[in-house]
């Protein structure tokens, strides 16, 4: 018999987001999953609660965190932001005080996405702040921490990127290419690592974990056989 659990997710109206939403409520493995927004939205997922939140105000929700797992989808981009201290804000501000306040309540485990590349000292100040994410994250010495480095992300998106519509529909037409060592480049659906979120939660290791793209697809087929 499965045990049932609660799960909290942050970022539930982006691109991985919403498919994670959906993954958990059809899962039927967590009674309760709560749903951290900053507006409101229409979700009519089976078990799943809305609550509108002011991000600059995070602690006063900590309550909430109170849940089996907690997945974290927060992820913006300079443009959105408008500049990068605001970037900066939502892609890790937000991220850490939430992780902080996940340890606070003792969560069994912590899902994160970060992105390929993410390191704190490259040249890249995305790379470097999804870097300086995860090392944060390694710091706070949490019972079971996943990371997942999906490449490009390829599904239906709130807000048009042209560029990622682009660069998106060029990588589909040369999956064929990316084999071998070139393998973790592939585009990656978000389908997928919604999927490979919900199976790594139902794991038991401990301890701090990276997955990368190719290795987030072997997890999505796994939750199917």
């Amino acid at each position: 018999m499965i045990k049932k659990k609660m799960a909290l997710v942050l970022g539930a109206t982006g691109v991985v987001g919403t498919q994670l939403v959906k993954q958990l409520s059809n899962s039927h493995v967590y009674d309760e999953i709560h749903l951290l927004t900053r507006r409101h939205v229409d979700m009519h997922e089976p078990n799943c609660t809305v609550h509108i939140v002011d991000f600059d105000r995070l602690s006063t929700f900590a309550h909430l965190f109170n849940v089996t797992d907690v997945f974290i989808c927060l992820g913006t981009t300079i443009k959105k932001a408008k500049s990068k201290e605001a970037f900066r804000k939502v892609d890790y501000t937000y991220v850490m005080e939430a992780a902080k306040m996940a340890k606070s309540c003792d969560v069994e485990k912590l899902l994160v996405i970060t992105a390929m590349g993410a390191n704190s000292k490259s040249a890249f100040f995305y790379s470097r702040v999804k870097g300086d994410v995860e090392g944060g994250l390694q710091q706070l010495a949490m019972n079971s921490v996943h990371i997942f480095r999906p490449s490009l992300l390829l599904g239906e998106r709130e807000e048009f990127r042209a560029g990622e519509k682009i660069s998106g529909m060029l990588s589909s037409i040369a999956q064929f290419i990316f084999i071998g060592p070139l393998r973790p480049y592939r585009a990656i659906q978000a389908k997928k690592v919604a999927a490979a979120m919900y199976a790594a939660a139902q794991t038991s290791p401990q301890g701090f974990h990276i997955h990368r793209s190719d290795e987030i697809e072997k997890l999505a087929i796994s939750i199917d056989q």
